[in-house]
């Protein structure tokens, strides 16, 4: 599930993001985020329009606010856990732990605990995508087809940027309501998933429009398994995370036992449950996923410092184009500003867990927030961590009904 982050701020106006991956209406109710919570430290909190940048504030002092955030989320009752980690240059500003990683047994979130981050897989396969169009084993404009037998006519003519920048019009399978919500405890092979919307009409023709696309980056995994020869799974881990030393990413296959790995949850009226089961086949290379706040912010200063693709392959990755282009979409990763600051990044939402992840290339500053609760997104308080270590006041969200 995908948690799109807006494009542009307004004013006391934080809006929620698009859930690509559908919940349940239910779920939907409780993913109303940024139903408000007031800070306390109101004097903090000023209009987005009268921010004016400040000289870099102190660690010290980035801290003292991001702890006082993440309580106040934690208090207002948006999240069991979460985990932060602000990095400026060398500098780690924040390394920390809120609240629990796991109800039942009491245990504490810390910096190490393990979150699925739903479509922040996206910027992993679209990195892996681009690491092969490098090595002239892939052409972005060559037809899906050209890589993936058994398709749909009407999909044979949709090309590889197209399901990179979600510009495909092929129909997603997180849109069908209960035709993939009732298989959720499903295992589901690729070919499967892929049958799920085989027959259903396109949303567009492609490149006429854009459309966030579960279904478009599934077929991006399979076009890397048949590439390779190998699954996404393991090239997830094995050519990626690890050589990157990235070692606590994983393909959150729920059979596996992890170190640290929070369970998910949600939360009615009654309080916090376990979230609803989905099976991790599902999401594959559109967000099955697991890492850590560690290794996420690792992850942000590598892919931007060309050590993941090359830096034309990144400008790419990061220059919208097209229909996309309104949209703020490249290539798994979404352009954006806050405070006046340039920002690439890519919010995430599964069953269970929210999560937001961004760099800001001009002031060398990663963010990430990760919950493990997929009732709230975390995107007012990502936002809000991002300020504080920019030197840009705070922007109060407006108060929403769930």
């Amino acid at each position: 599930m995908t948690l799109h982050p807006t494009r542009t701020e307004r004013s006391l106006v934080l809006v929620p993001s698009n859930i690509a991956l559908k919940l349940t209406p239910q779920h939907r109710r409780l993913m109303s985020v940024c139903a408000g919570y007031l800070f306390p430290f109101a004097l903090l909190l000023v209009p987005e329009c009268c921010a004016v940048a400040q000289a870099r504030p102190a660690a010290s002092r980035v801290r003292t606010i991001v702890d006082s955030l993440a309580h106040a989320y934690l208090d207002a009752g948006h999240s069991p856990g979460l985990s932060i980690e602000v990095v400026r240059g060398q500098d780690t500003l924040v390394r920390a732990g809120y609240g629990f990683a796991d109800l039942e047994q009491r245990v504490a979130a810390s910096p190490s605990t393990l979150y699925e981050i739903g479509s922040i897989t996206k910027q992993f396969t679209a990195a892996a995508v681009m690491r092969f169009v490098e090595a002239g084993r892939i052409r972005l404009d060559d037809s899906i087809a050209a890589y993936v037998g058994d398709l749909p006519l009407r999909w044979r003519r949709v090309s590889v940027r197209q399901l990179l920048n979600h510009t495909s019009g092929i129909p997603s399978m997180t849109d069908i309501g209960q035709r993939w919500v009732r298989r959720w405890r499903e295992d589901m092979p690729t070919d499967s998933l892929v049958a799920l919307t085989a027959h259903d009409s396109m949303w567009f023709a492609p490149g006429t429009n854009w459309r966030y696309d579960n279904t478009g980056y599934l077929l991006l995994g399979i076009l890397l398994d048949r590439v390779t020869g190998e699954t996404f799974p393991h090239l997830a881990e094995g050519r990626l995370a690890r050589p990157l030393g990235l070692v606590d990413t994983y393909y959150c296959d729920l059979n596996r036992v992890l170190p640290d790995r929070a369970p998910g949850y949600e939360r009615d009226s009654t309080g916090w449950h376990r979230a609803s089961y989905l099976s991790m086949t599902q999401p594959y290379s559109a967000g099955a996923l697991c890492s850590t706040v560690d290794d996420l912010a690792r992850w942000n200063v590598l892919l931007a410092g060309g050590n993941v693709v090359s830096p034309s392959s990144y400008r790419l990755m990061t220059t919208p184009e097209g229909a996309a282009q309104s949209h703020g979409y490249g290539f798994g990763l979404v352009a954006d500003t806050l405070g006046g600051r340039r920002m690439i990044g890519h919010n995430g939402g599964i069953n269970g867990f929210a999560s937001a992840n961004g760099f800001f290339p001009d002031d060398t500053l990663s963010v990430t927030v990760l919950t493990n609760t997929s009732s709230w997104d975390p995107d007012s308080l990502f936002r809000n961590v991002a300020r504080a270590a920019l030197g840009v006041p705070l922007v109060r969200p407006i108060r929403r009904n769930p």
